[in-house]
Order: structure tokens, then C-alpha cells, then sequence
């Protein structure tokens, strides 16, 4: 038995997304070392604009909109944390749930990795190596550690 589940509200913010993603989410809670619930699903525009407007998002094409995409927070008991070594750990378990449950999966923490699936090693190299990537071209990488989305 799963030492974490998710609470009523994650459960809520699953609503309207799509049906393979909310069971790669459902079966990783189960395979986690680090507690997460769900912050964010179904997003509408006005909403990414905002996120847009305020640095937090980069795009107003969002998969959020067509509720392809979650955002994930982890918890230390019972505090929230954005502490970037956890969201790899996260990741890890959408991994194997992705690969268990045969769905394709990009982790906003590796955007060259298109499906998590295919990587082999742990999250945490992915998300390197998509760093190393974005500064060999000169550009800023933009790591969104909670976001995941169906490939």
C-alpha cells in the first residue's frame, strides 16, 4: 500500500483532464518518495495570461487550456516546497507511471526529453542535460519543475 494519495482538492483539480494523464498522476502518487498533490489542471485563458504577463509561464499555447497538462506541488509533511530536487524525484515516479501505463510524458524540468519514458537514467540528469543544452545555444533554460503534460 501507497504511503501518499491524494486529497480531495487534487482530486478536484483532475477534473476535465485528460483521461491518461490523470491516471499516470493517480499511479505515481502510489510509486513516490516525495508527497505532491495537484495545484493546477484545467486552465483558461485569462488565466495563462496572467501567468504569461507575471514571468511564470511562457506561452499563451498552453496545454493547461486544452487540460493536457498538471502542475504538481510537493509537500515536507505538511508544507509546500519548491525546492527543485524534489520535483525531480516527482518526475521519476511520473516516469514509471508513465511507462506502466504506456502514456507519453514531457516534464517541464527537461523540455528536449519530449517523452520521459524514453530517458534513461533518473530525472535529474535529464533536467541537466537540458540545461547544458539551453546554454551551449546561448539561451536561458526555463526549468518548470511541477509541470507535466501529455507528449
Amino acid at each position: 500500500m501507497s504511503k501518499f494519495k491524494l486529497s480531495e482538492r487534487s482530486l478536484k483539480n483532475l477534473e476535465g483532464v485528460d483521461p491518461q494523464l490523470v491516471a499516470v498522476v493517480k499511479r505515481a502518487i502510489e510509486l513516490t518518495n516525495v508527497d505532491f498533490g495537484v495545484i493546477e489542471g484545467v486552465r483558461t485563458e485569462e488565466r495563462q495570461r496572467e501567468l504569461v504577463d507575471k514571468g511564470a509561464s511562457q506561452t499563451m499555447q498552453s496545454k493547461h487550456i486544452e487540460g493536457r497538462a498538471v502542475d504538481l506541488m510537493a509537500y515536507i509533511g505538511t508544507r509546500a516546497s519548491w525546492e527543485l530536487n524534489l520535483y525531480d524525484n516527482i518526475a521519476d515516479a511520473m516516469k514509471m507511471a508513465a511507462q506502466q501505463l504506456g502514456v507519453a510524458i514531457t516534464w517541464g524540468g527537461a523540455w528536449t526529453v519530449k517523452d520521459i519514458r524514453m530517458w534513461e537514467g533518473p530525472m535529474q540528469t535529464a533536467m541537466n542535460t537540458y540545461i547544458d543544452i539551453r546554454r551551449g545555444q546561448g539561451r536561458k533554460p526555463f526549468i518548470d519543475g511541477p509541470h507535466f503534460e501529455v507528449a
